[in-house]
């Protein structure tokens, strides 16, 4: 199958809904599941919490309440992302070596896709750090889009490959990865869409601002 099927056309029809509701559908469930086991993953660490020695010690004034299952409860809503000039800098690093990328552009993929929140999960299915979609996840073997270091693997993959398919420019790769290589293809460069031309204008102001940042 080509590469253009496998990462172009099915890429870009789902994340720009000409069958969105039949995708949304299929991975209702899939969602559900995900908070699900969330919230069991965040009582069972409560009730760790709890048996730890002083978990039930008497608190001073002003003190907060870290032991009742809601504290643990990881979720979008609740989540907060670690600054994005630390988080996941060892994984970014090492993928960026292995597929010869610029760790700044996998950074910036990963604070315009997800904020990086390692649970996010958009309307369309994609899933994880750098937002793959199961279909693309498999081919890329991530057996684990939530696990934050396959993700970033996987999508630093996919760059590499994008990269290689335009030729080393930029700025169609990054289009590539928003709207799919094949709309790239079909429209000889960025397509003209609002949210993929905005995408590449803002993946490109993080890199600028984090080269900025880290001459300083």
């Amino acid at each position: 199958m080509p590469l253009g099927d496998i990462f172009g056309l099915r890429h870009d029809d789902r994340r720009h809904g000409e069958d969105r509701r039949h995708y949304e559908r299929t991975f209702a469930d899939r969602r559900k599941s995900i908070r699900r086991k969330r919230t069991l993953r965040g009582l069972m660490f409560g009730m760790f919490a709890m048996s730890l020695p002083g978990a039930h010690a008497p608190r001073a004034a002003g003190d907060v309440d870290v032991t009742t299952s809601e504290a643990f409860v990881s979720t979008s809503e609740a989540f907060r992302a670690l600054p994005a000039t630390i988080a996941y800098n060892d994984a970014i690093a090492e993928a960026a070596e292995l597929y010869k990328l610029d760790p700044n552009l996998i950074r910036a993929i990963i604070r315009a896709e997800s904020s990086f929140n390692p649970h996010a999960v958009s309307r369309a299915g994609a899933q994880g750090l750098m937002q793959l979609m199961p279909e693309v996840a498999e081919e890329l073997s991530v057996l684990d889009p939530f696990d934050p270091r396959q993700n970033i693997f996987g999508g630093a993959r996919y760059l590499r490959q994008l990269l290689d398919r335009n030729k080393g420019n930029l700025d169609l790769a990054v289009a590539s990865y928003n709207a799919g290589p094949g709309a790239v293809d079909r429209y000889n460069g960025i397509p003209p869409y609002r949210e993929t031309r905005n995408y590449v204008k803002k993946v490109n102001l993080f890199i600028k601002n984090a080269k900025s940042s880290s001459s300083d």
